[in-house]
């Protein structure tokens, strides 16, 4: 129903509605009223004109202010096109003419107005009803669909305020009415704009509103802010440079969308943890999201942290928590979180922390039997709805037993884990036969234990559902086909995945390049495939300068010294022992701690009859990696030259590197050389066919380098 307006104590108009004799609504002005159904019955019969003069001279307003009473009052009723033609005929720019010298003004002082008088009572009011008028006309045009005009008029209003108030919206003294129009006028415009995908309208809109002083309230700032990270965050449209005049001082000033999405989720969370708004769960999820962007999980964990008590269940916290800190790298930080949460006396059966936990010690061979129980969990609960987990079971319980298997202290043992493990791993493809992850976790299994037609096929299975855009498929299938002596077709293979592959991960792949040169006794080429991963790597840290993260520091340090400790090993091979020990001053000068430079030392010493030097570099390898295999290996082939009595030692080396890596060729030749010499012909032959076997099926490097 229809509102009036009737004088105020101050002189301006209020809102006020009564029923008059003849059944219509009154409006009162400047002690003056005016039925509306007189006025109605005028705009009814399409004069509009005459409705107007009927306010205009019956109420003592201007041809503005009657023309924004009169379509208010259309547009109460339904009357959108009527509203509309009335909206259309006000002069905006005259009316804020007359209102600008007004609210311009100094104010009078206190003394000079009594204690309930605003000052500029009347211009407020004023200016109210025309500027509510424009947002009338606003909403008008967007529901007859015309969204660009909309979007304009409701420009408009905010042009209008800004001209009227040079200095913002005052915080005190303002006309309530002329506050809500002004706020509704600014949450309105943005979401036109992207009605009419109009995006960096939007996208200015929405920081106009934020930065700009419209004296908004705490509830309504909070939907703008909320409903422009979202936009950021999904809209995929790129924001425009921020204005240098909006920025201040020392103040951090967002490169891009999602910077940008994150400090309003920020402010709005902080909001929650103060108490001024309630609590939002998705401004949490959203801000989940844009963290989970840009692998800052660590900073959700710290903010989830900071979230009240009583909003999330402790146990679900944990597992959050558990999941950002994995996600970190901060594996046992995490570990401990979720064995908290499956405690028994909390949810000792949650699925999503059973599966993480898991994951986790899968990953760790010393982890990998309370990984493997965590599994058996999940395999054993897995029922119904939730039966498609058990796939997920079945995987990390694989993965567990084949991390026991390695650390297996009998043949026999290591066999029963094994083959385990692999029945596990099949059992999971049953659940989901386009896993890459299960498809690759096969085919790195079979190509350890030198099953390489199956690993072969794996392999190349795994690259048709990842369409090649993942790296360590191109990897496992180049060393499948370099453990078969292909070293031709690893090469096609490896280029191929040079031609798939980002730029700035080219390095493993220019590395293997380089050994399957080396392979094929093409020496002059592989310093050539070295050369280009030095290039690329001079090239990012030049690319990326100061700006290099902590994670890509290390891994430009981890690719420069595999050019040096690779052609270190090159030139040892080769005899040039200048080169070599240039080649292995750099890359000690990167890793001067590291096991592998010892090893090649070690073994340019032992080549040049230093063997005392030779024996003393092994073991000070060993001192930095006690399970460093090629230290141990050839400490071991070291003692059994020496004689009769390190034959014993020999063997405990020897031992101790099949453990670890049961596939290692030469560990074997080694061992049966050893058994040959104490006379335990039979352990002998066995090492020995073992070495035969493995030389037939021994890739260019380790497959555990895949992972």
């Amino acid at each position: 129903m229809a509102t009036g307006e009737h004088l105020s104590s101050s002189g301006g108009f209020e809102s006020s509605a009564f029923g008059a004799e003849d059944g219509g609504m009154e409006v009162l002005a400047n002690g003056l009223g005016v039925n509306t159904s007189e006025v109605e019955a005028r705009v009814d019969d399409g004069n509009i004109q005459e409705a107007e003069s009927s306010l205009r001279g019956g109420l003592s307003l201007n041809d503005e202010e009657a023309r924004a009473l009169l379509g208010r009052l259309e547009y109460q009723k339904g009357n959108v096109e009527a509203a509309l033609r009335v909206f259309d005929g006000i002069d905006l720019q005259a009316a804020i003419h007359r209102f600008q010298p007004s609210l311009s003004e100094k104010p009078p002082s206190r003394r000079s107005r009594s204690r309930n008088e605003s000052p500029h009572s009347v211009p407020q009011h004023a200016a109210s009803l025309v500027l509510e008028a424009i947002y009338l006309k606003s909403l008008s045009l967007q529901k007859l669909g015309k969204l660009n005009e909309a979007a304009q008029e409701c420009k408009s209003v905010l042009d209008a305020v800004e001209k009227i108030f040079h200095n913002g919206i005052p915080d005190v003294l303002v006309d309530n009415k002329l506050q809500e129009t002004v706020s509704k006028a600014v949450e309105l415009l943005p979401e036109l704009w992207k009605q009419t995908g109009c995006y960096q309208e939007a996208l200015v809109a929405y920081r106009r509103s934020l930065l700009s002083q419209w004296n908004l309230d705490n509830d309504c700032c909070v939907r703008i802010q909320k409903r422009f990270a979202v936009f950021l965050l999904y809209s995929g449209v790129e924001s425009s440079p921020h204005s240098l005049a909006a920025q201040i001082d020392g103040a951090f000033v967002p490169k891009n969308n999602l910077e940008e999405a994150i400090l309003l989720l920020m402010i709005l969370l902080r909001k929650f943890s103060l108490g001024k708004t309630e609590w939002d769960p998705a401004v949490m999820e959203h801000f989940t999201f844009a963290l989970s962007l840009c692998g800052k999980t660590a900073v959700l964990a710290r903010h989830l942290e900071e979230v009240l008590p009583g909003i999330y269940h402790r146990c679900d916290r944990w597992n959050s928590l558990a999941l950002c800190y994995s996600c970190a790298g901060q594996n046992e930080v995490a570990l401990n979180l979720l064995r908290k949460s499956l405690n028994e006396h909390e949810k000792p059966d949650d699925f999503v922390a059973l599966l993480l936990a898991a994951k986790i010690c899968s990953e760790d061979c010393l982890l990998a039997s309370e990984g493997a129980v965590y599994a058996r969990r999940v395999i054993a609960n897995a029922k119904e709805k939730d039966e498609h987990l058990k796939g997920a079971g079945l995987r990390f319980l694989g993965i567990c037993l084949q991390k026991l298997a390695k650390a297996a202290s009998s043949d026999h043992q290591r066999s029963l884990l094994l083959s385990e493990a692999l029945k596990s791993l099949h059992e999971a493809i049953n659940f989901d036969s386009h896993n890459p992850d299960l498809i690759f976790e096969l085919g790195l299994q079979y190509a350890e234990y030198r099953n390489t037609d199956v690993a072969l096929r794996y392999a190349q299975q795994f690259i048709d559902v990842t369409g090649g855009s993942i790296l360590k498929g191109w990897k496992l299938l180049a060393l499948v086909l370099s453990a078969q002596r292909r070293y031709s077709e690893a090469e096609v293979a490896i280029e191929s995945a040079l031609d798939e592959t980002a730029k700035w991960e080219k390095g493993p792949l220019l590395r293997i390049k380089a050994k399957l040169k080396e392979a094929r006794s093409l020496s002059t080429e592989a310093v050539e495939a070295y050369r280009s991963l030095y290039g690329l790597v001079h090239a990012q840290r030049k690319s990326f300068g100061s700006f290099r993260s902590n994670s890509q520091i290390e891994n430009d340090k981890a690719n420069e010294f595999e050019v040096w400790h690779g052609l270190a090993s090159l030139y040892s091979s080769l005899s040039c022992w200048k080169d070599a020990e240039i080649c292995l001053e750099k890359a000690k000068a990167l890793m001067p701690h590291s096991a592998d430079i010892l090893h090649v030392e070690g073994v340019m010493l032992e080549a040049r009859g230093q063997l005392d030097q030779a024996l003393a570099a092994y073991k000070n390898g060993l001192s930095m990696d006690s399970k460093h295999v090629p230290c141990k290996v050839s400490l071991g082939s070291l003692l059994w030259r020496t004689g009769s009595m390190s034959l014993p030692a020999a063997r405990s080396f020897l031992s101790d590197a099949l453990s670890l890596e049961p596939t290692n060729r030469m560990a074997w030749y080694y061992q049966g050389m050893v058994h040959r010499d104490e006379g335990r012909m039979v352990d002998a032959a066995d090492c020995f066919q073992a070495a035969c076997m493995l030389e037939e099926s021994d890739p260019i490097e380790s497959f555990s380098s895949i992972t």
